[in-house]
């Protein structure tokens, strides 16, 4: 256990790292002034190399990513944006919100809806649901995540006008005239970009589940279950469900930090403030202490989701040791 968590702790530092400096080489070899962003239109070349100075953007990169290291670690802090001299820490709390409810509702969704359909299609395999599962997995597989939304938001959020198509409500109740807040409404609101995510993710989780469920149930110990007389559902749920969700446990992990990242389309879309479209906006204005601050963080969230799905899947293999 012990050998585990701190292979797991070198990994997370190294991979921080590496993608921390790549953020910090692709800014550097741009040709673009943060200073002049910071200064502002209407400043003079002597104030300008003043904030310079001040931001030490007049020193060599290596020194630069130092000083970033160091007030992270020592001071908890992301530094302040060249735009408007915010606190990245403070833009982050801000549109984390967003994001999170996208991707982890979004997870749910497809989750309960691939998870049913992928056992239902490998119990009752080339039957209609089957045939069904299939082209909805085709569908999922082609589309970009652009077009579905789009499509999404004319039929349903437009046409049918059942959803909102562009607005986030808070998930905690606030106060106020004309306020948008509370569990209902913030469900009610993000139903179009979980169906998004569902129609992207959810595909690719049914035609895995349905070609699991169907190779575990071919395999010795699961006919023997059957010959001593288990009833189907004990050894479907006991049996066949246990070791066929190992690969979709693995797959989730990584599916959320690359949901993370593909967040940015969804908002896009849907008009949503989160940390996707403040990641382009920055990059867009060169606001380096901004992208290199989302950066850091979608690094530890796909550190952690990492490390929890290797939890889960010993805990649901007991062949399989935290210490190997």
């Amino acid at each position: 256990m012990l050998y585990f968590l701190i292979r797991r702790f070198f990994w997370a530092i190294f991979l921080f790292l590496v993608a921390t400096i790549i953020t910090y080489i692709i800014f550097y070899v741009i040709p673009s002034d943060p200073a002049h962003i910071a200064c502002g239109t209407h400043c003079t070349p002597q104030i300008v190399a003043h904030v310079r100075k001040s931001l030490h953007l007049d020193l060599p990169i290596y020194q630069q990513y130092w000083l970033f290291l160091w007030n992270m670690i020592k001071h908890q802090s992301l530094g302040y944006s060249y735009a408007d001299g915010e606190q990245v820490n403070t833009i982050i709390r801000q549109d984390v919100p967003v994001t999170a409810s996208l991707v982890f509702g979004g997870a749910v969704f497809w989750l309960s809806i691939s998870i049913p359909i992928g056992i239902l299609s490998a119990l009752r395999p080339r039957s209609i649901l089957d045939r069904f599962g299939m082209v909805f997995v085709l569908i999922g597989i082609s589309a970009p995540a652009v077009w579905i939304g789009l499509i999404l938001a004319y039929v349903v959020g437009f046409k049918l006008g059942w959803t909102p198509i562009a607005t986030y409500c808070n998930l905690l109740p606030t106060s106020g005239v004309g306020t948008c807040s509370g569990p209902a409404e913030w469900a009610y609101h993000l139903i179009l970009p979980w169906m998004t995510f569902m129609f992207l993710f959810a595909a690719l989780y049914v035609r895995l589940i349905r070609a699991n469920v169907m190779e575990t149930m071919s395999e010795d110990y699961v006919r023997t279950a059957r010959a001593k007389g288990a009833s189907s559902s004990r050894v479907l749920f006991q049996h066949v469900l246990r070791n066929s969700m190992l690969p979709v446990v693995t797959i989730l992990g990584m599916d959320i930090g690359l949901a993370l990242g593909g967040a940015v389309f969804t908002e896009f879309v849907f008009n949503l403030r989160g940390l996707g479209s403040q990641l382009i906006q920055s990059a867009n204005r060169d606001d380096l202490p901004v992208v290199v601050g989302i950066v850091v963080f979608a690094c530890i969230a796909v550190i952690i989701f990492n490390f929890l799905v290797d939890v889960a899947y010993a805990w649901l293999d007991p062949r399989i040791r935290l210490s190997t």
